[in-house]
């Protein structure tokens, strides 16, 4: 009971305890509610209240990485973010595809330049630039010893030199078949369907690809872990599609795209009785969380590691288990925002550098790590693991990079200045990320 107490009160108990208090507060800060029968919000949907709900998902995906960390996960710290990556995901992928369709049924021309505008300049320009950063940490701080094929590769962008720069690929995918869907075909319910056939598609397509390059080599070669594993590229996180985060929570991007086609029907019909309806969407909203559940424990994504490896078919369930929640979710934020919002500075930031700090996240976790490491930095006070580093690391983690992000966010504007002329009129929007 004493050791109980002890650990309650102990000082990363406490500090962890505040961090869910300041997480929760974010929801409050700046918040506005109508909660009067027949009030609603009509400014649910306005830049600065989206790109506030854009920020408070890329908090909780930085939370949910240092809570991905091995040291965190066996002293269970960060428990409640460790499987709520996706949850945050989905939000992005639902804003990214509202603001798409909003933008092409409110703006003249709005397909013109898109590819330039939407896929080069909001999406591959940062995503280059992050490879460049990544390639001078590899290189001069880490200084890794990689093949010049594994170098040629990486900087192309066609293996991963940061893991998790895969969501500007997925969402550039989606942006590239928006834009030939949307231009050549009027009719949008088969629009809608084509765009769901190019997502199935995707993650049907990891299913086959899998976590690794199972399929090259000897049947199981990644079972022996005496494998003398010299090819780069069949490691985990290397190749495209790699891993089920690349395609489970895309499916909001459609959700993203007919809730904008249909919003004022939609908005209308939930006004009448609302309470009723949302409560019903809502445990719609926990059974098809239900399901995920269901599919990941039966069934699951790694299934290279089981008896019927590698498993194509049981990878399937799962993914279609797991689809119902993701294109649920977008829906009942939004709907739930009719009635209450938040905007704050703090979430505006981060909505502001979302797709940069997401971006660069990965080099500040392994240089904090790196510090944190006593074998490699030994001014490090305490042994890894530790209470008290985990602390150091997560405020450390965190802290870098935002910095990171913004110094990211600089080059990639000041690229964007010197490669293309930028008319007033034409003025870029921010990456809906």
């Amino acid at each position: 009971m004493m050791n109980q107490l002890k650990d309650f009160f102990s000082v990363w108990s406490i500090l962890r305890q505040a961090l869910y208090y300041f997480f929760f507060m974010l929801l409050i800060w700046g918040g506005s509610n109508k909660f009067g029968k027949k009030e609603f919000h009509e400014d649910y949907n306005d830049l600065e209240v989206m790109k506030s709900l854009r920020g408070f998902a890329a908090i909780g995906v930085i939370l949910h990485h240092i809570s991905q960390e091995q040291a965190f996960q066996s002293r269970k710290a960060l428990t409640p973010f460790v499987n709520a990556g996706a949850f945050f995901v989905a939000i992005f992928f639902f804003c990214s595809g509202y603001g798409l369709l909003r933008s092409l049924d409110t703006k003249e021309n709005y397909l013109k330049g898109f590819i330039k505008n939407r896929i080069v300049k909001s999406l591959m320009l940062p995503f280059y630039v992050n490879v460049i950063l990544y390639a001078i940490y590899q290189y001069f701080l880490v200084r890794v010893k990689w093949p010049a094929a594994q170098w040629i590769c990486n900087f192309s962008g066609l293996t991963m030199m940061n893991a998790y720069a895969w969501f500007p690929i997925v969402l550039a995918f989606l942006y590239l078949f928006f834009y030939l869907i949307f231009r050549f075909v009027k009719v949008r319910p088969i629009a809608f369907i084509l765009m769901a056939a190019v997502i199935i598609v995707m993650g049907i397509g990891f299913c086959y690809n899998g976590h690794f390059a199972w399929w090259h080599g000897e049947k199981g070669w990644w079972m022996d872990w005496m494998h003398p594993n010299t090819i780069w590229w069949r490691e985990q996180k290397v190749l495209w599609f790699s891993g089920e985060w690349w395609v489970n929570s895309s499916i909001a991007f459609l959700t993203g795209l007919i809730f904008a086609n249909y919003e004022k029907a939609i908005v209308a019909w939930f006004r009448k009785l609302y309470a009723l309806k949302f409560h019903i969407l809502l445990l719609l909203t926990y059974l098809a969380y239900q399901l995920s559940e269901y599919g990941q424990a039966h069934f699951g994504y790694w299934t290279e590691f089981g008896d019927g490896l590698p498993g194509i078919s049981t990878k399937m369930k799962t993914y279609f288990c797991q689809l119902p929640v993701f294109a649920i979710l977008g829906l009942l934020v939004i709907l739930f925002m009719l009635k209450y919002h938040v905007s704050n500075p703090v979430t505006r930031f981060f909505g502001d550098v979302s797709l940069h700090v997401y971006l660069m996240n990965l080099m500040a976790l392994e240089i904090t790590r790196f510090l944190m490491d006593k074998r490699k930095f030994p001014f490090t006070i305490t042994k890894m693991g530790s209470k008290h580093n985990l602390l150091i690391f997560a405020i450390m983690a965190f802290a870098l990079t935002i910095l990171l992000g913004l110094v990211e966010k600089w080059l990639t504007d000041l690229l964007k200045k010197v490669l293309f002329k930028r008319r007033k009129k034409d003025a870029e929007q921010p990456a809906s990320v």
